[in-house]
């Protein structure tokens, strides 16, 4: 079966038991980790390309996008920025 789009993989990979909870339990960080990667691939970005884009290394943008380092505030902005895209983050009552 082949996968199309981000969209597809998402929904076939929540179907998983474990891989949901473990999504649902990551919650906001990990819904910015998704939305930053389809964001990428739809701009036709490579992790390098927007990696040279913030005058940094593919690696930090690897790191970024599988979750293993919690990014500044800063960075984040700078790859937001590199994007066109803005970046919003509030705070809420639960």
């Amino acid at each position: 079966m082949q996968i199309k789009t981000f969209n597809n993989l998402k929904a076939r990979l929540l179907k998983d038991k474990e891989i949901k909870k473990n999504y649902q339990a990551l919650g906001a960080e990990f819904e910015f980790i998704t939305t930053s990667i389809k964001k990428r691939i739809e701009k036709g970005l490579t992790q390098e390309m927007l990696a040279k884009k913030l005058g940094t290394k593919q690696s930090a943008i690897s790191r970024l996008e599988s979750g293993a380092y919690n990014s500044s505030f800063s960075f984040l902005q700078k790859t937001a920025d590199a994007m066109d895209l803005e970046l919003k983050i509030s705070l809420a009552e639960k």
